[in-house]
Order: C-alpha cells, then sequence, then structure tokens
C-alpha cells in the first residue's frame, strides 16, 4: 500500500526555533537548494509517520506576510499558490505576543494552521508561563507545546497533523478582523475587487493587503481592472490612508485577546538571566571587549586545532596520495604523473585541507549563534560597519578572514539582507590572509632586517584600509548608497541544540566540497597545463609566456617577468608564490640560496612592491570558487577578480614610483 503524501510548511519569525525543528523531522533526508530564481535558500526534506510520507518545507524566517522582502513574498507565495496541507506555525513561548502577529496573517490564508509552542522551557525561566489548552481555545486551531532542542513534542506534532489531515479535529480558527470602524470600507473594497481577484488568492485577504498598501498585491489588482472600477477603489483607499493602522490595530487587539487568560507574566521587578547578561554584552564599551574576547577565542580555536589538522592532512593524506600516485604511475610519461600529482591531486587536497578549519568555524558560530549571542555582536558592531554600508553581523565573517579567506566568504550566509551579503563577499578577499602573511614572513626579512615586523604590520594595515575604502565606494556606486533596513531582534539566550549545529556543518562541508572543490580542480589542472605545455619547461610554458606579457606592468612597479608568473601561480594558492620563485630562479627548495637570490635581484624598493601586489592581488582559487558558489553568479565572481587586479596593479605601480621618487 503507497504512503500518503502529506505537504507541511513550516512558518515562523527568525529564531524561534524553526531550523531545530525542520532538522528534528527530517535528519539527513533533507536538501537544500534555492527557491527558483531567487538567491534565498531553500530547504526541504521528507519523514515517515502512521503511514503517511510527510514533505517538510522550510520556508524563510519572516515576521509578517507583507511584502516588504523577498522572504515574505517567498513564504506567502507559496502558501497561497502551492497549498500545503499543513502550515505549522512555530511560535516562541518567550515573546508569544509578537510571534503571534505572524499567526494573525497566517489565519486568513485557506491553509489550515497547527500552533507549534515552542521554548517554552525558556518561558518558564524567563518567570512566564503559558497555558497550551487555554490558548488552543482561544485560537480555535490545534496548539502543540514543544521543547525542539530536547526533541520535545514532535511526536505530539506529528499525531496532530495526522489528525487535521485525516479530518479529526474541528478546524474552527479564530481569525482577526480588522477595527470595526474600518468594517464597511474593507466589505466595499471586497466586493469592488470580488471580480477581478485571480485564483487561488482569498477575496478578504486581497482587500485588506490592498488598505495596507502591499505594492505587490496593488499591482496585481489594478492591472486586472477596469480603469473606471479601479479609480473607485483608488479613491477609497486614498480616502482611508489610515487603513493600515486599523488593519495591525485589529490584529493587535485579537493577539491581545488570545493571550489574556493563556499568559502568565512575569513578576514585577524579577530581572531575567537574559537581561543580566546583556548589561554587559550590548554595553557600548564592555560589549566590545567582550566580543573581541570571544572572537579571539573562536579565531585561536579555529587555528590552533584547525592549522595542525589542516597540515597533517596536507602531509599525510595529500602528500601520501600523491607519493603512492608516483609510485603507481613510475612508468608512465612525466606529464601524465605530474598532471595527476600536479594537477588532480593538487587540487583536490588544497580543498581537502580547508576542512579542519571550515568545520571549527561553522560549528564555533553555529554555537554562538544558536545560543543567542550573535544578535548581541551584531549590535555592538553595527556603527562601525555602518561606514562602509554595512551592518553588524558582517563584521565577524570578515574578521575570520585573517585566517583564511574561504571560511571568511562563507560565512557571510551569516547576514540576512542579500546586498549586505554581497557586499560583504566581494570585501572578504581584501582580508590579509595567513597564506599571505607566510609571504610577508619569508620576504620581509630579506630586504627591510630588523624593519620587517614593520613593514609587516604596514602591509596588514593597508590591506584594511584598502578594504574599508572598498566598501565605501562599492556601497556608494554599485549600490548606491542603498541602506536595508536592520530589524535587531536579541533573543533569549538558551541552550544551543547540538542536532541543528552538527546538521549545518554536515550540509556546508559538503556543499563547499561538492561545489567548490569541483571548480577548483578544474582551474588548478588549467593552471597545470599552463605550466608545463607545450614544452614541459616552465621557463617556455604558456605560464611564461602569459609572464611575459605583463612584463611591460611588471616593470612599472620593478618587477621581471619571473616575479609576475609567481603571482600569477599564487592563485592556486598563495603559498606557491615562493615555490614558483624557488623554481625560476634554479633556487629549488632551498630557502637560503632562493633569499640570496632575490636580495641581489630586487632591490627594497621593487620588493616592497611585491608585497603591496600579493596583499590585494587575487585570492586562491579556493576563494574564488567559494565566491562563486555563494554568490552564484560567475558576474560578480568575475567582477571581483577584476577589481582585484587592477586595485593591487595601480597599487603596486603607486608605490614603486612613489618610493622611487622620494627615494
Amino acid at each position: 500500500m503507497a504512503e500518503h503524501l502529506i505537504t507541511v510548511a513550516l512558518a515562523g519569525q527568525p529564531n524561534v526555533g524553526k531550523s531545530t525543528l525542520f532538522n528534528l523531522l527530517t535528519g539527513l533526508n533533507q536538501h537544500v537548494g534555492n527557491w527558483p530564481g531567487k538567491t534565498i535558500e531553500r530547504k526541504m526534506g521528507t519523514c515517515h509517520f502512521n503511514g503517511h510520507t510527510l514533505e517538510i518545507v522550510d520556508l524563510p524566517g519572516t515576521y509578517s506576510l507583507t511584502a516588504n522582502s523577498l522572504e515574505e513574498r517567498i513564504a506567502r507565495d507559496y502558501i497561497i499558490k502551492e497549498k500545503p496541507d499543513v502550515v505549522v506555525a512555530i511560535v516562541n513561548a518567550a515573546s508569544l505576543e509578537r510571534n503571534l502577529y505572524l499567526v494573525a496573517e497566517l489565519l486568513p490564508l485557506p491553509v489550515p494552521v497547527i500552533v507549534a509552542l515552542n521554548m517554552v522551557d525558556v518561558a518558564e525561566s524567563e518567570g512566564m508561563k503559558v497555558e497550551p489548552h487555554v490558548l488552543e481555545a482561544a485560537l480555535g486551531v490545534p496548539v502543540v507545546p514543544m521543547v525542539a532542542t530536547k526533541g520535545q513534542g514532535v511526536r505530539p506534532l506529528l499525531e496532530e497533523i495526522d489528525r487535521l489531515v485525516e479530518g479529526e479535529v474541528d478546524y474552527l480558527p479564530n481569525r482577526p478582523q480588522i477595527r470595526e470602524d474600518h468594517l464597511e470600507v474593507v466589505e466595499e473594497i471586497e466586493s469592488l475587487v470580488n471580480p477581478y481577484v485571480p485564483e487561488p488568492y482569498p477575496r478578504r485577504w486581497v482587500a485588506l493587503k490592498l488598505l495596507e498598501g502591499d505594492a505587490e498585491i496593488t499591482e496585481m489588482i489594478r492591472e486586472r481592472m477596469k480603469e473606471d472600477t479601479w479609480q473607485e477603489v483608488h479613491a477609497i483607499l486614498h480616502q482611508h490612508e489610515d487603513a493600515v493602522v486599523a488593519v495591525a490595530s485589529g490584529r493587535y487587539d485579537w493577539i491581545a485577546r488570545m493571550i489574556r487568560a493563556a499568559l502568565i507574566r512575569p513578576k514585577v521587578g524579577q530581572i531575567s538571566l537574559t537581561h543580566r547578561l546583556d548589561r554587559w554584552t550590548t554595553h557600548p564599551f564592555w560589549g566590545i571587549l567582550i566580543l573581541l574576547g570571544i572572537v579571539g577565542f573562536i579565531f585561536w580555536l579555529t587555528y590552533a586545532v584547525g592549522a595542525p589538522l589542516q597540515g597533517w592532512l596536507d602531509t599525510v593524506v595529500v602528500g601520501g596520495a600523491a607519493d603512492l600516485a608516483n609510485a603507481a604511475l613510475s612508468g608512465a610519461p612525466d606529464w601524465l604523473t605530474s598532471l595527476v600529482v600536479d594537477g588532480i591531486i593538487g587540487g583536490v587536497g588544497t580543498v581537502l585541507t580547508f576542512l579542519p578549519i571550515l568545520i571549527i568555524f561553522f560549528a564555533s558560530f553555529g554555537f554562538v549563534e544558536d545560543v543567542g549571542y550573535m544578535a548581541r555582536a551584531a549590535y555592538v558592531m553595527d556603527r562601525f560597519m555602518h561606514l562602509m554600508g554595512l551592518h553588524g553581523k558582517s563584521f565577524l565573517p570578515l574578521f575570520l578572514g585573517f585566517g583564511c579567506n574561504v571560511p571568511s566568504v562563507m560565512g557571510a550566509r551569516i547576514v540576512e539582507s542579500p546586498r549586505a551579503r554581497l557586499l560583504t563577499i566581494l570585501l572578504a578577499p581584501l582580508m590579509p590572509c595567513t597564506a599571505r602573511m607566510a609571504v610577508l614572513a619569508f620576504l620581509t626579512p630579506i630586504f627591510f632586517g630588523a624593519a620587517a615586523p614593520l613593514v609587516s604590520w604596514g602591509m596588514v594595515g593597508l590591506s584594511l584600509v584598502v578594504l574599508a575604502l572598498s566598501g565605501i565606494v562599492f556601497n556608494k556606486v554599485l549600490f548606491r548608497g542603498e541602506r536595508v533596513a536592520f530589524i535587531m531582534e536579541l533573543p533569549l539566550y538558551h541552550i544551543p541544540d547540538w542536532r541543528t549545529i552538527g546538521l549545518l556543518i554536515l550540509q556546508r562541508s559538503r556543499a563547499f566540497l561538492a561545489r567548490a572543490g569541483t571548480i577548483i580542480l578544474v582551474v588548478s589542472v588549467i593552471i597545470w597545463a599552463l605550466s608545463a605545455l607545450p614544452t614541459g619547461d616552465i621557463d617556455t610554458s604558456f605560464l611564461a609566456t602569459i609572464g611575459h606579457l605583463l612584463e611591460p606592468v611588471g616593470r612599472l612597479m620593478g618587477q621581471s617577468w619571473r616575479m609576475m608568473v609567481a603571482l600569477l601561480t599564487s592563485v592556486v594558492a598563495k603559498e606557491n608564490a615562493i615555490a614558483t620563485l624557488g623554481v625560476l630562479f634554479g633556487a629549488g627548495e632551498e630557502e637560503a640560496q632562493l633569499a640570496t637570490i632575490l636580495s641581489q635581484t630586487l632591490t627594497p624598493t621593487a620588493a616592497l612592491a611585491f608585497l603591496v601586489v600579493q596583499m590585494l592581488f587575487v585570492p586562491c582559487v579556493a576563494t574564488v570558487a567559494t565566491v562563486k558558489q555563494e554568490t552564484n553568479s560567475w558576474r560578480w565572481t568575475g567582477f571581483s577578480v577584476a577589481y582585484l587586479l587592477v586595485i593591487s596593479f595601480v597599487a603596486g605601480i603607486l608605490v614603486y614610483q612613489i618610493a622611487g621618487f622620494v627615494g
């Protein structure tokens, strides 16, 4: 007997535990993509219960269903047009009044709703208590108390879904109404638009959206109406411009009635744990120190644990695979051995060695986000990031770029606004990563002696200044100074859900390996081919030819074609610049010999220019691939590469020419 398919949509405001519930219901039976034609993440999964297959759709987190954001349009369009069998509205029991506003907008839609009353334990810790049966009687829809982080209430929720779909529940929702002084107005609007409302939109809902001034619904109705009828509707809307207040007032009055008997509030004067902690974490001074301490600890943990694991993977796993390949291909042509070892294994190995850092990074930030601290970090950094057209959340992924640009770019996922997320991604490659610092550490002592630390810090400072200026320019020119409204919600502190954090790590690591790894492999093989063809000698290779083509530009900053080739090969990995110079200057792997040759070949001014270019140059292939993965756009990826190419060469030329003039 075939199982009956039930479609369940999960709706809720941010920070209500929606992702935790989705992961509990679907486990590993889920897939992540994007909504058709949109950049917003789409999560779907399945679970089986009582002879039914439940297809779970995780709708974007949204505070309401008014088309002010892409998330709101996606959520309401899916519910209205796709008509899932059930909508589960997850509400935070500790913030019941605010969360019920979304329920007030869901109930008028033609889909049955179940309220999942989550975080009842958090509410109790804050001195609040919600009576689920009283709330259920008031709403007229099923209410299921839950503690999703502990797996409590999941089975009762599935049973309630089953009973509702089977018709065993009397579904008689108590829907909110517009304020009484506007009842006649909405009825008049409804009668006028009724013939023009397309299926499957509810007539009364459309009339209310017109009174609210919803741009999308207004445009839809205006396109279908005769001009004279529309003018009549428009005259009523113009006459009642305050109707949006009447609609909202009706919902808030309804919310007050729903919770009057169901919610027991904390005693007057009782100070919760959240408020006690927030005195420190949101303080203008102490909040920043706490943030720097937490981020510094995460930074230390990521690289103290991740770097040795990365080195172990590089030496044992990647190096072992290369040795095995060399042994297996001992009788094969040199070009084939080089392709497999340097091109394929080297490319895949680059991806593999990033995994420890990525896993620790996502685990750390998953923890601070799930416990409720992330919003506080964004709050204290908000005013500083506004200078670049960003808000506080962008600080966190950018800071991680000091270790590696790959997790920095991927970390931009925590930024909700698509515009701010894109701007964060474009700026992340300008952060001075450890690989660039390794090049600094090798070259600065050769040319600057005791002043090497000062020069190194100067290079780091230059990168940060260029990042800040680029952010200001991008915001003004590309985004025309657009400022996206940033709703700063400070959720209550609570125990994190380790299952959710684990699945987050698994999904993002798998996506990185599958998508970015493919691009890295292809580009690594291409660069190998350019360095090996047509003669097998890098001095006469296509890569050397490209180096010679760039030599006129190189001369403007004191660089030979060999130095330009070293820059190009650093695109695979920044450390490649040193290895390439060893090959091109015939020094092999002897660093002391290479240092001697470089000191005789380059002037300190030319070396300074090279370091400037290296700090601002196109990032490694892994970062470029991740930019493509996160933007899902070759256009923005190409822009990022082109911008960094231009800005690095311009900065290198200016430094060389000005230093030469001053000297």
